[in-house]
């Protein structure tokens, strides 16, 4: 049996930021440091973090005044910084700068005087801070969460409605509501550039290639993850029979029957030392050494927050390559360190 590994997959230069931040300010001002919700949403990498000293909480009213709370890769809504500032916190926001690039859409279409349908997953972290965004500036927004969602939207033919997306949705579910939106509503105005992150359209190009290579795919990703359930998604809809495992203990011999090759991918949330012990347990259940598909290379690296960058250390130090405030990133920079491919 032979092990294809996907390429893009796992950490995203998001995600890095996101547990890095949580590390430095763990190194800076020492435990406990709060965090609100899962900084990512992966088992393994929340664990982590919590055996270092991160408490994980689901509200800020769980912090004590005057803590270092820090916030999700997911972002927040302007009411959760409004507490953490009346409260004493030393908040440290760790959302992920293409999060950002979607609240600065919808304040623009808000100012500009356009409904906005946000196309995305009730419950998710992202959508409720992306919504809440939108709801303080005043705007009217609509969450879209799938064709007839679109189909049933109430807001008159003719309105101004823009549309702007979680980050982490499927490409291919993602155009089919739009392609319903732009037939219902002839003024209908998007984003300049896709709000899908750069890491998710690789990641899920990479399992298409994956899924025509081998029948089987094995995902590694926590069931909370959106852009790890997707890739499951769009490894089936390619003819694979795949499969979301938080690590190498949920797989089952079944899934490995017959196999002459089992692919092997992460979610953008889910760190590479998961994907070696996946290997490790194939190997142990007579497959060769892994190889890895040629992919998309990703060069983007998004700077610390201000507060937690020092001299000598940090992403600072990586030189021009990261993003300013409004998000934009330089793809042209250095490979983040933590896409470490050793796997043999």
């Amino acid at each position: 049996m032979e092990v294809l590994l996907a390429n893009p997959r796992g950490f995203c230069a998001g995600v890095d930021r996101a547990i890095e931040i949580v590390e430095r300010a763990l190194e800076l001002f020492g435990a406990p440091v709060y965090v609100r919700h899962p900084v990512v949403h992966n088992r393994a990498v929340v664990d982590g973090l919590r055996a270092r000293g991160a408490v994980f909480v689901e509200e800020l009213a769980e912090v004590p005044a005057g803590a270092v709370a820090v916030f999700s890769a997911h972002g927040v809504a302007p009411e959760v910084e409004a507490e953490a500032a009346r409260r004493g916190l030393q908040a440290l926001d760790a959302t992920c700068p293409l999060v950002t690039k979607v609240h600065l859409e919808v304040l623009r279409f808000v100012r500009a005087g356009r409904p906005v349908a946000l196309i995305g997953h009730a419950g998710h972290p992202e959508v409720a801070g992306t919504l809440g965004r939108g709801r303080a500036a005043g705007g009217t927004m609509h969450l879209v969460e799938s064709e007839a969602d679109a189909e049933r939207l109430t807001a008159p033919a003719d309105a101004p409605l823009a549309y702007v997306t979680q980050t982490t949705l499927s490409l291919d579910d993602t155009r089919r509501i739009v392609a319903v939106l732009a037939r219902r509503y002839p003024r209908l105005a998007g984003p300049a550039k896709s709000d899908i992150c750069y890491a998710t359209q690789n990641r899920q190009n990479a399992a298409r290639r994956l899924a025509a290579a081998c029948g089987r795919v094995l995902v590694v990703g926590s069931p909370n993850s959106s852009n790890s359930n997707r890739l499951v998604e769009i490894a089936r809809a390619a003819g694979a029979a795949a499969h979301l495992i938080d690590g190498p203990e949920e797989i089952r011999d079944e899934w490995l029957e017959g196999a002459a090759a089992v692919g092997v991918t992460a979610g953008a949330s889910a760190p590479e030392s998961l994907v070696r012990a996946v290997v490790a347990r194939l190997k142990e259940r007579g497959a060769r050494a892994a190889r890895e598909l040629p992919g998309e290379a990703e060069r983007v690296v998004f700077r610390l927050p201000r507060e937690l960058q020092r001299g000598g250390s940090g992403l600072e130090d990586r030189g021009e390559n990261g993003v300013g405030q409004n998000g934009q990133a330089n793809q042209d920079g250095e490979q983040s360190v933590r896409h470490d491919r050793g796997v043999s």
